[in-house]
């Protein structure tokens, strides 16, 4: 960690873009000197500093491929409040993130989200058609699932009763409390990650990279998305669990390179 800080220490840029509800968001742009960049999506309670999105960060500049990685609203420095649910929420938080970039001349040429990220920039990918690359690092297939892990059996009994339920969530390198209530738990509820997939265009291509020990997401969410996406590349990282807390180094590697290729076969064409 503290020699991605150092590596990142040279080319950072903060930047605050507002969203279409007037909070802003605030993000680092690592800037390599390429005006086409990545955009890094991070999970649910987690920020910008999340492990994963650093090294990220590093390793694309290394590979002289610039980035942004940014809070959603709510998260991290950005403004707002914090929700369980705000998946389409987030999803217009970046598209607020691609237009300014696109309207500062800088080309996004792929969206990477991780965990609830990976969901978000997949739902990104169903609604808008303007990135052709997306990277899918733990995403969940089925949202419903997973919910009874979270907050504990009766959940909804107990919401409807109290209000709320208040959860403790560890994610990455970040810890925080927060209230799970039944609207926001509806609005992930109401999203078929099935139905959006089959709206992302086919010539989008879609890389899922996923842990085979990952124990909040199960791997086999991985091979649902493999299922149902046409130009898809499915990577599973041996023994890695959710936050690739000792595979950091292949999941950087492989992403780098799937981008590195990607932009190999754009030359071509």
């Amino acid at each position: 960690m503290a020699q991605a800080a150092q590596d990142l220490a040279f080319h950072q840029q903060k930047v605050i873009i507002p969203n279409k509800q007037g909070n802003k968001l605030v993000g680092i742009l690592h800037d390599s000197g390429n005006l086409e960049l990545v955009i890094l999506c991070h999970g649910l309670g987690a920020s910008k500093e999340d492990n994963i999105m650093v090294n990220l960060a590093s390793a694309l500049g290394k590979a002289g491929i610039s980035s942004f990685r940014f809070d959603f609203t709510g998260n991290g420095e950005s403004e707002g409040s914090f929700g369980f649910g705000n998946y389409w929420r987030e999803v217009d938080d970046l598209h607020a993130v691609t237009q300014h970039f696109h309207g500062a001349n800088r080309g996004v040429i792929a969206i990477i989200g991780h965990s609830k990220g990976a969901n978000v920039v997949l739902l990104y990918a169903s609604k808008h058609h303007d990135i052709k690359t997306v990277f899918n690092l733990s995403g969940r297939y089925n949202l419903p699932e997973g919910i009874e892990e979270l907050l504990g059996k009766d959940f909804m009994e107990r919401i409807r009763k109290e209000g709320f339920i208040e959860v403790k969530s560890n994610s990455g390198n970040l810890s925080r409390r927060y209230r799970v209530t039944e609207e926001s738990l509806k609005d992930r509820l109401s999203i078929s990650m099935h139905e959006e997939c089959l709206k992302i265009d086919k010539e989008c291509r879609v890389f899922t990279v996923h842990g085979s020990a990952d124990q909040t997401i199960p791997v086999s969410d991985a091979y649902e998305f493999a299922k149902i996406l046409p130009n898809h590349k499915l990577h599973i990282v041996e023994g890695a669990n959710h936050i690739y807390a000792d595979h950091q180094a292949e999941l950087t590697s492989v992403v780098v390179n799937f981008i590195k290729e990607t932009l190999h076969q754009g030359t071509d064409a």
